[in-house]
Formats: C-alpha cells, sequence, structure tokens
C-alpha cells in the first residue's frame, strides 16, 4: 500500500488552468513552462490519464499557447470568468464524474486562478498535487506567494517529474520509457 499522498495514475486527472496567448508577452519563463506542461500532456496521453483544460476569458486573452495545444489529447475544456475553475459551468460535475480525486495543477496565474482552484478542490475533498515547476506568475513574488499559501493551506506539493515517476512507480515498462524520454 501506498501513501495516500503519492500520485496514483488510475485516481490522477491533470488540470491545465488558462496558460493563454495573451500571457506570451508578459512571462519571461514562457518557453520553460510551456516545455513543462507539454510534458505533462504528453505523458497524460501515454499513461492514459484524463485532462481538463480551462481558458480564462479567451475573447479577451486568447486561445491556449498553441505549443500546448498541438499536444494535447482528449480532454474535457472549459471556458470560464470565475478565478476558480471549480466556479465554471459544468466543472465540478465533469471532474466528480471522472471519479479521480487527485488533481494535477499546472498553469497560470499561480497567485490567482491556481491558487483559488486549488482551495476549492481541496473545499471539494480533491487532493491538490501543485506542479512548481509548472506553474506562473506575471512576477515571481506573485508566484512565490500563491504557491506558499497553496501548500500551507494543505496542496501537495510536486514537480513534474515527481508527479510522473510517482505515477508510474516502477522502470522498465514500455510506459516508463517513453515517459523518460520525455523529461530527457
Amino acid at each position: 500500500m501506498r501513501n495516500p499522498r503519492v500520485l496514483d495514475v488510475q485516481n490522477a486527472v491533470l488540470l491545465i488552468i488558462d496558460v493563454q496567448e495573451s500571457f506570451r508577452k508578459q512571462l519571461k519563463d514562457l518557453d520553460q513552462l510551456t516545455r513543462n506542461i507539454t510534458i505533462l500532456a504528453e505523458a497524460a496521453k501515454i499513461l492514459k490519464i484524463p485532462v481538463l483544460l480551462t481558458e480564462q476569458y479567451p475573447q479577451g486573452l486568447g486561445k491556449t499557447i498553441t505549443e500546448i495545444s498541438a499536444c494535447l489529447g482528449e480532454r474535457l475544456f472549459f471556458e470560464k470568468t470565475s478565478f476558480s475553475c471549480c466556479q465554471a459551468t459544468n466543472f465540478l460535475e465533469k471532474l466528480d464524474s471522472l471519479g479521480r480525486k487527485q488533481v494535477i495543477v499546472c498553469g497560470i496565474e499561480a497567485h490567482v486562478c491556481v491558487q483559488q482552484t486549488v482551495h476549492e478542490l481541496m473545499f471539494n475533498d480533491y487532493q491538490a498535487h501543485v506542479v512548481k515547476d509548472a506553474i506562473a506568475s506575471r512576477s515571481d513574488r506573485s508566484r512565490d506567494i500563491g504557491w506558499e499559501k497553496m501548500v500551507s493551506s494543505g496542496a501537495v506539493p510536486t514537480s513534474v517529474e515527481m508527479a510522473l515517476f510517482e505515477m508510474l512507480a516502477q522502470s522498465g515498462t514500455e510506459q516508463f520509457k517513453t515517459v523518460q524520454r520525455l523529461v530527457k
């Protein structure tokens, strides 16, 4: 039996929050953020993990960054104007219908939409695994404050590689070899 705070591929979903075109000029580390989220999305396809994708007011902020949308497989899409994804129409109902309780959270902005979503997920009895190297804000200070608030409230801190290897649980399999190539 594994610790319940360790990700389980059968119990996990990936949530990508608001990684939209308007942030392209506002985030200094967008290339690294995009790479890390792309790795998570590619791994989700390999591991057959459901993916939920949100866009905050896409009429004003644009669509999901092309590099990420191009690598996504099947996903549940939610357009929103609320900061928390949990307030988007049918979001919690769709999440509940998946029957999975661990949510791997990545996206923009850490101190606004990401942290409000994480707090509501936990309030609704979901375990939020926040991927530190796959969240961002326009300022490092805002990202760090958002991170501290989420973790101090009970979110599970993780990284891209930590999340992937927890779900793989062992080496030597074809899935392991395929996912390992994504992070090399």
